[in-house]
């Protein structure tokens, strides 16, 4: 084989191969999808934690809740059809995290829009503390150091019991 054959035919070798683990990469245990997809989930109990991470003893809704999750994945529903269906059923409550689609695009953007807000207030009141006039007396001279010094000994010596 010469040079020229071989590079076309082991690049689509690795295409082939490259789709095929892109395929099948979704094919996965029930287990794994399971804990995939309930860990994406939220309990409805209001405890405000993951439903497979909910420790509340006796639990009115976990329970049921998982069952419906292990019925879904056994079926072999997809993802995205389980999470439609409890939607559907318990609200958009029930996601842990909201959507990238409407308002909740907002709940994604918000957080850094407000982080790169306050950082700009900070550095703007830094730099007005840093750049703003020295303390002066009544008299319209400005206060040094050894006049601090001398206050203080002054308040030391006035509040001496």
């Amino acid at each position: 084989m010469t040079i020229s054959k071989t590079i076309p035919r082991r690049a689509l070798q690795a295409v082939l191969l490259s789709l095929a683990i892109f395929i099948f990469s979704g094919a996965s245990d029930p287990s794994t999808r399971f804990n995939e997809i309930g860990h994406q989930l939220m309990c409805i109990c209001s405890c405000g934690q993951i439903l497979l991470e909910c420790n509340h003893v006796g639990c009115p809704s976990s329970d049921g809740m998982r069952n419906e999750l292990m019925a879904a994945v056994s079926r072999g529903d997809s993802d995205s059809l389980v999470q439609q269906a409890f939607v559907q059923k318990y609200g958009p409550t029930v996601l842990a995290a909201p959507t990238t689609k409407g308002f909740d695009r907002a709940a994604w953007i918000f957080p850094f829009i407000a982080f790169a807000v306050g950082t700009v207030l900070v550095i703007f009141v830094v730099r007005a503390w840093k750049n703003r006039p020295s303390p002066v007396l009544v008299g319209g001279l400005p206060i040094t150091n050894t006049d601090f010094d001398r206050f203080r000994r002054q308040a030391d010596e006035e509040t001496d019991l």
